[in-house]
């Protein structure tokens, strides 16, 4: 796997030094931050189709997830939604908090399939970014990180065709599941590009073609994750490798 992706093989996932926990940005706390947070993280359970957030509401907690996905979705209106992200077991979603707001400017919803997350109260996180000026800047690394790739879509939605966008799409789920086999329907397509269900099907189509993806009722099956690369060009690639350096390999 090429090293600029964000998913990780288990013999490159950092040591679990601080908690038995799949959540890549816990994992990478130091032990005296992971401490800060610890007495406050509650696990739940977090189905398939669940809202986590709706724009407007207030912040009263954050979530570090541990494993699927969850897509953050702006809308024009309440019929229409877009997907602008997608957040996995790399990080977090409540980043606002730390840029001064305590409202939700987006809607975050489970996608995927169902997974367990670690919520942590909004008083207890800004009290322990108070306390630690690492554990602050470690969490605005990922907020820095998930602005590349929200602006990376922007530039994949101005300049590609469905199917270069599709592709890009697909290795974004494909990185945060960490399996072939992806639960997708045409709906988050749809939510996901902001074209009909007709043009899904027909980009679809073209990327069986190229032998890149197999669909099956509601999955897709990656075939070929380099021609997926190929095919997203540069809006694939960035956000993945500033994680690694900021996250992974942070220069402390």
């Amino acid at each position: 796997m090429d090293d600029d992706v964000l998913a990780l093989s288990s013999a490159q996932r950092p040591d679990r030094r601080v908690s038995q926990t799949n959540n890549f940005l816990l994992q990478n706390l130091s032990a005296q931050d992971f401490a800060l947070l610890q007495p406050h993280l509650e696990p739940v359970r977090i189905g398939v189709g669940e809202v986590i957030a709706r724009t407007g509401d207030p912040i009263e907690s954050i979530s570090f997830f541990e494993g699927a996905v969850a897509g953050i979705l702006d809308s024009l209106d309440q019929e229409h939604r877009f997907a602008i992200g997608l957040v996995g077991q790399e990080g977090f979603v409540g980043w606002p908090l730390l840029l001064g707001s305590r409202l939700w400017p987006h809607d975050v919803v489970m996608r995927a399939e169902g997974t367990e997350a670690w919520r942590l109260p909004a008083p207890a996180l800004l009290q322990a970014v108070s306390t630690s000026a690492s554990l602050q800047a470690t969490l605005l690394r990922f907020t820095n990180v998930f602005m590349i790739q929200m602006s990376r879509t922007i530039i994949s939605s101005l300049a590609h065709t469905v199917e270069r966008r599709m592709a890009r799409w697909i290795l974004l789920y494909h990185d945060r599941v960490q399996t072939d086999e992806i639960a997708m329907t045409h709906e988050e397509f749809r939510l996901m590009l902001g074209v009909r269900r007709s043009s899904v099907t027909d980009a679809l189509r073209r990327l069986m073609d190229e032998r890149a993806v197999l669909t099956t009722r509601g999955k897709i099956i990656v075939l070929d994750r380099s021609k997926l690369m190929e095919l997203s060009g540069a809006t694939y690639g960035s956000a993945e490798s500033e994680y690694r350096r900021l996250i992974i390999n942070r220069p402390d």
